[in-house]
C-alpha cells in the first residue's frame, strides 16, 4: 500500500489519476462523519446517502485545491470544504415546503419576542403557547427542523462574515474562516445565555464534533430529544444574531 504522503506527491506533482482516486477512498470517512452530523432521520426529503454524495463533491474539491506545502492539516481544510458543499447542495434543493418554512419563521418570531420580553429561561410551553400550538406539535416541528435550522444558522453566519466555505479561491485556508471578534462575542454571549443542557449540546456538537447519537449516549436522553433541544438552541442563537445584525 502506497503511503499517504506518496499519494499526495504523485497526485500534486504528476496529476496521477490513480493517486487522486486513492486519496478520495482514503479520506471518504471524513465525508461520512460530516454527513452523519448533519443527517436528521426525521427528514423525509434528505437521505444520509444524499448527504454523503454532496460531501464527496466537497472532498474532491478539497483534494484538488489543497496546497501540501502549507502548514495546514488536510483534515481541517477538508472538513470545512465538505460541510460547505453539503450545506450548499441542501440549500439549492429548496427542499423545505413553503408551509414548513412559514412554521419555522413563526417559531423564530415567537422565540425572538419571548427573548425580548422574558427574563430567565424560555420554556417549550411558553413558545408553544405563543405560537398557539400544542406542546407535542411544537416538539414534532423542532425535530423535523433540525437540518434546516443548522443550514439557516450557517447562512446567517456566512452573511455576516462574507466567508464562503466553497470559494473558488485557491488561497483559501482554514484561518480564512475565522469570524470577526464582534461576531464571536455575540455568539459567545448568546451561548452563555442558553440553559445548561442546550449549552452543553451546542458545545458537544460544534466543538467536540459529536453526532446526535453520541450526544444522546453522553447525556442519557433520546436522540430525538437531542435533535429538538439543538434546534431550539439554534433558533435562540439565530434570534440573537438577528437582533444585532438586522
Amino acid at each position: 500500500m502506497v503511503a499517504i504522503d506518496q499519494l499526495w506527491k504523485n497526485y500534486k506533482e504528476k496529476q496521477d489519476a490513480q493517486a487522486k482516486e486513492a486519496l478520495i477512498v482514503h479520506y471518504v470517512e471524513l465525508v461520512k462523519i460530516v454527513a452523519g452530523r448533519l443527517y436528521n432521520s426525521k427528514s423525509r426529503e434528505l437521505e444520509y446517502d444524499d448527504l454523503v454524495s454532496f460531501g464527496i463533491i466537497g472532498l474532491i474539491d478539497a483534494i484538488e485545491k489543497f496546497d501540501v506545502e502549507k502548514n495546514v492539516k488536510f483534515e481541517t481544510y477538508a472538513n470545512i470544504r465538505i460541510r460547505g458543499a453539503i450545506i450548499d447542495q441542501i440549500r439549492s434543493l429548496d427542499w423545505i415546503p413553503r408551509s414548513a418554512r412559514q412554521k419555522y419563521k413563526d417559531m423564530e418570531e415567537a422565540i425572538a419576542t419571548l427573548q425580548s420580553n422574558t427574563e430567565g429561561d424560555i420554556t417549550d410551553e411558553m413558545i408553544a403557547g405563543r405560537m398557539q400550538i400544542t406542546l407535542s406539535e411544537f416538539n414534532r416541528m423542532l425535530g423535523e427542523f433540525t437540518t434546516f435550522s443548522i443550514v439557516s444558522l450557517e447562512e446567517k453566519l456566512t452573511e455576516n462574515t462574507g466567508f464562503n466555505p466553497i470559494s473558488e479561491n485557491e488561497e483559501f485556508n482554514p484561518e480564512d474562516a475565522m469570524m470577526s471578534q464582534d461576531l464571536k462575542d455575540v455568539l459567545r454571549n448568546a451561548i452563555d445565555q442558553l440553559p445548561e443542557r442546550e449549552r452543553l449540546i451546542v458545545g458537544l456538537y460544534y466543538y467536540s464534533e459529536l453526532t446526535y447519537k453520541e450526544i444522546a449516549e453522553v447525556l442519557e436522553i433520546s436522540e430525538s430529544r437531542i435533535s429538538q433541544l439543538h434546534s431550539k438552541a439554534i433558533l435562540k442563537l439565530k434570534s440573537s444574531l438577528n437582533h444585532i445584525y438586522d
